[in-house]
C-alpha cells in the first residue's frame, strides 16, 4: 500500500550537516526503540515504576534520534540522488516518504507512553504496547530498505559514486566529441556549399563570356561579310566602268570599214 504523501517542514540549522553521518545516527534509531520494547516486556513482570521511566527516557532519546535521522538522511539522500538509477530514486523517495511517517509516530509512540502511565488502565497500556510494536515494525521496514539502497543501489557508497563520476566523465567527453564532429560536419557542410556557389558562379560566368564570344563572333562575320559584300558590289562595278571604257575606244572592224568606205565608180567599157 502506497501512503499518502507528507512532508516535515524544513529546519535551518546554524551547522552544516556533514554527509554520511546517516548510518550511524540510524543505528541509534533503530535500536532504541527495541531496547524500550524488551523493557517494557520485562516491566510487564517487574511493575517497576523506574523501569518505566527509563523506557520513557528511551523512548524520548529515540524520538531526538529519529528527527536526526530524518534530517541527515535528507542531506544523504540529496547526496546520492542523481547516482542512482531511476528504480534506485524511486526506492529513496519511498524510504524518504516512510521515514517521514516514522519520524511523527516516534512523537506519538511518546504520548501514549504518557497516557499509558496518567491512566492507570490495563487497556491503555495495552494500546501503548501494541503502538510501540507497530512502530518496531516500521523501524525494521525502514532499515531493511535503507539497507537495499546502499547494497543493491549503491547509495552513498564510494566505489559507485566514482564510477558514476566516470560514466559521467565519459559521457561528458562523449558529448564533446559529439560536438566537435558535429562542428566538422557542419564545417564541410559550408566548404561543399561555398565549392558549389564557386563552380556555379564559374559556370555561369563561362556561360556568359562564351555567349558574349558567340555573339561577338556573329557581329564581326556579319560586318565583314557585309564589307565583302560592299567591295564585291564596288569591285563589280568598277569591272563594268572598266568593260565600258574598252568597247567605247576599240578600232572598227575590217566589216565597219567596208560599210564605212564610199563607193567606187566602176569604168565600163564601150565597144
Amino acid at each position: 500500500m502506497e501512503l499518502p504523501a507528507l512532508k516535515l517542514p524544513a529546519i535551518d540549522l546554524p551547522f552544516d550537516v556533514p554527509v554520511l553521518l546517516h548510518p550511524p545516527i540510524d543505528h541509534f534509531a533503530i535500536a532504541i526503540p527495541v531496547i524500550v520494547l524488551l523493557v517494557e516486556i520485562i516491566n510487564l513482570f517487574a511493575k517497576k515504576r523506574a523501569i518505566g521511566v527509563i523506557a520513557f527516557f528511551l523512548l524520548v532519546v529515540g524520538m531526538l534520534a529519529a528527527f536526526a535521522a530524518y534530517y541527515t538522511g535528507t542531506i544523504d539522500g540529496k547526496e546520492a540522488f542523481d547516482g542512482l538509477t531511476q528504480a534506485g530514486q524511486a526506492e529513496l523517495k519511498e524510504h524518504k516518504l516512510l521515514g517521514t511517517y516514522l519520524v511523527i509516530a516516534s512523537a506519538v509512540v511518546v504520548l501514549f507512553k504518557l497516557l499509558s502511565a496518567t491512566v492507570k488502565k490495563g487497556l491503555m497500556k495495552a494500546l501503548y504496547l501494541l503502538v510501540l510494536i507497530v512502530f518496531v515494525a516500521g523501524i525494521f521496514k525502514q532499515g531493511h530498505d535503507g539497507g537495499e539502497l546502499v547494497y543493491e543501489y549503491g547509495a552513498n557508497v564510494e566505489r559507485v559514486a566514482d564510477l558514476d563520476s566516470e560514466l559521467f566523465d565519459a559521457k561528458e567527453e562523449l558529448d564533446e566529441l559529439k560536438e566537435e564532429m558535429k562542428s566538422t560536419s557542419e564545417k564541410a557542410a559550408e566548404k561543399v556549399e561555398a565549392v558549389k556557389e564557386a563552380v556555379s558562379e564559374a559556370v555561369d560566368s563561362a556561360a556568359k563570356k562564351t555567349a558574349e564570344a558567340v555573339e561577338s563572333a556573329k557581329e564581326s562575320t556579319a560586318a565583314a561579310v557585309e564589307t565583302v559584300k560592299e567591295k564585291s558590289e564596288e569591285a563589280v562595278e568598277a569591272v563594268k566602268e572598266k568593260a565600258a571604257e574598252v568597247t567605247g575606244n576599240a578600232p572598227a572592224t575590217e566589216v565597219e570599214k567596208v560599210e564605212a568606205a564610199p563607193a567606187e565608180t566602176v569604168p565600163v567599157e564601150t565597144h
